[in-house]
């Protein structure tokens, strides 16, 4: 009975805690050496176009910054699953992380109806999850999930931004709106109704991703003499949107969330048929991709040849660095003597800048990430933006030009703590 005792004392001694107060404990996925995080990302599947390239992105900027001494002495290791955007699967993938590779957190996890499967286990387990590759309203729930933070625009302000441009330089038009079946279009589409109420959306239609015939919804708007078309969609079902309603002879002005509104993804998409992107409204908040004179794009260039093997430069890519970044910038920020605890800390500290061009919102009571965007254009084949950016909340209050540029990069490319 004693030697099982000391036995399991031994054990419990040997495996420790996540980061309690015990002295000396070690920390999951941390060593003097190196720091390992995980994710689920859909390199195969409904969602791959495009966001394939998010994580291998990603994983180049960690190289770039482990080749120049990593931080506070630890170079990153990043574990990419594959969860073909099914939530089942994502929930085998993280469970595998965290359970048997020990991973320190979970960045960038993508995708609505992928990551809500897994933000009960995460919370449960303790794990940090970082800068969820979703606008959904779901990861700005401080008292639910005190350790996941988000990182694009929720989707009701991105609604928002994008209605008050209908509104402004549209008026009277014929507005309809496809989104897909879960938080992502509906949390859009309260977005938009906020500023053109629900009597200025003329019809409504969903999508799901395991279906790709969205001829009826696109019929649907046809017949109803729509104008305007916005889409809360996936790059795949944003290219499959503006295919069918050309094959139907249907023209409306395309209004897309920056969730499927890069063009390079879209035009590989459609090839051949890529000019009937020209035109669609889109909306971002980071650097655009063929803005050859912005010193963010020029680094991320760089890192892309050096550590990406030279893949294809697109809006997915400068994402994925964009995360690798602001994530470096909470790893200096969390100090050398680094825990899950002050990870978390140090993101709900806030005050972090970087490529984008709207405000990050971190705090201990705002874990929604990115608060606006600017509107870009299709023209001549070419994707740029145009007008001010914007920002405003989830609620009822205004859009609001916001004037702060964004910041250059350090000399070296790397956040200093």
């Amino acid at each position: 009975m004693i030697a099982t005792t000391l036995t399991l004392l031994l054990t419990s001694a040997a495996c420790g805690s996540d980061d309690g107060p015990g002295a000396g404990a070690p920390v999951p996925g941390v060593t003097d050496s190196e720091i390992v995080v995980g994710t689920h990302m859909p390199l195969t599947g409904p969602a791959s176009a495009g966001y394939s390239k998010i994580a291998p992105a990603t994983k180049a900027y960690f190289d770039y910054v482990n080749a120049n001494g990593g931080v506070h002495g630890r170079k990153i290791t990043y574990k990419i699953m594959d969860d073909g955007y099914n939530p089942a699967t994502t929930q085998q993938v993280v469970r595998q992380l965290v359970l048997q590779d020990k991973v320190f957190a979970i960045l960038n996890g993508l995708g609505t109806p992928t990551h809500t499967g897994v933000l009960d286990f995460l919370h449960t387990n303790r794990v940090p999850d970082l800068f969820v590759a979703s606008g959904s309203r779901s990861w700005d729930q401080p008292d639910r999930y005190p350790n996941t933070f988000g990182f694009n625009p929720d989707y009701t302000v991105e609604g928002k931004i994008l209605a008050n441009h209908v509104k402004t330089t549209l008026p009277g038009r014929k507005v309809c709106f496809l989104g897909q079946d879960d938080d992502f279009g509906r949390d859009a589409l309260a977005g938009v109704e906020k500023v053109l109420g629900a009597d200025g959306v003329t019809d409504r239609q969903t999508y799901v991703t395991s279906n790709t015939n969205v001829a009826p919804q696109i019929g649907a708007f046809k017949a109803a003499g729509c104008e305007v078309v916005i889409l809360a969609t996936v790059p795949g079902f944003t290219a499959l949107s503006v295919g069918t309603a050309a094959r139907l002879d249907f023209r409306p002005q395309w209004v897309v969330s920056n969730v499927g509104a890069d063009h390079p993804t879209l035009a590989r998409q459609l090839g051949d048929a890529a000019g009937l992107l020209e035109g669609m409204v889109g909306l971002n908040y980071l650097p655009m991709q063929n803005d050859a004179d912005d010193p963010w794009i020029q680094l991320f260039t760089k890192v892309n040849t050096e550590h990406n093997g030279g893949a294809e430069f697109d809006g997915n890519t400068v994402y994925g660095m964009a995360v690798g970044y602001l994530f470096v910038q909470v790893l200096q920020a969390a100090g050398k003597d680094l825990t899950r605890e002050s990870l978390v800390e140090a993101v709900r500290k806030g005050g972090y800048q970087g490529p984008g061009v709207a405000p990050l919102r971190f705090s201990a009571t705002d874990h929604s990430g990115y608060g606006g965007g600017r509107l870009s254009r299709v023209e001549g084949g070419e994707q740029r933006y145009f007008g001010p950016t914007y920002e405003t909340d989830e609620s009822d209050g205004p859009v609001n030009e916001y004037t702060t540029p964004p910041v250059p990069p350090p000399a070296n490319g790397v956040p200093s703590a």
